[in-house]
């Protein structure tokens, strides 16, 4: 099965708890005004890729705790990441999913089969008006995050790193995280400079 995908990093700790794969799906429906990552709302073809190859690149990456699934939407490339999820899982790791449907919507089998996968979901959309500062990989106070399993609970989300830069083996910078205000308003002039903001 196959993902188009915008970008992947193999360690970041500003997407979740611990030290995790993150995987940047290609594919948004539903662009919320002021999103950060408004580069992955297209559904062209960016960077096609096999879930066993990612998967493959999971395995190799050592001292993780789990992968994230954000994007772009997760949940339409739900099939796919359900299957990565799983075999992130028989490696032992954690799955932590970003979207921005509401858990209401998420009712098809495809949304199930990932969402049986998922330890760890943080849904709804992401709304400017509701932008705070201090939220545990939360953007806007609307978002609600789920414990679907028992692996993470209320403590792991009580510190996150706001941010993370990071600066690629060809001199690219990567911008993760949840930013605050005075970051964001930034941001256009990094993305000038060539930064990618994820």
């Amino acid at each position: 099965m196959r993902l188009n995908l915008a970008h992947t990093l193999p360690r970041s700790e500003a997407n979740g708890p611990g030290a995790r794969f993150v995987v940047w799906v290609q594919g948004c429906a539903l662009a919320c005004p002021g999103c950060w990552n408004p580069d992955t709302w297209s559904f062209a073809r960016r960077d096609l890729r096999e879930t066993g190859e990612v998967a493959a690149e999971i395995a190799a990456t050592t001292a993780i705790e789990g992968v994230t699934f954000t994007g772009g939407e997760p949940f339409d490339q739900a099939r796919a990441l359900a299957e990565l999820g799983r075999a992130a899982r028989d490696l032992g790791l954690s799955v932590f999913v970003f979207t921005g449907y509401d858990l209401d919507e998420l009712t098809t089998p495809a949304h199930r089969a990932l969402l049986d996968v998922t330890d760890v979901l943080v849904a709804g959309r992401y709304v400017e008006a509701e932008r705070a500062e201090g939220l545990a990989w939360r953007g806007s106070t609307n978002q609600r995050v789920y414990f679907l399993t028992e692996r993470y609970g209320v403590a792991d989300m009580m510190v996150a790193p706001e941010l993370e830069i990071v600066l690629g083996p060809d001199g690219s910078l990567l911008v993760t995280g949840f930013p605050g205000r005075a970051f964001v308003s930034g941001k256009i002039d990094l993305a000038r400079k060539g930064a990618a903001i994820g």
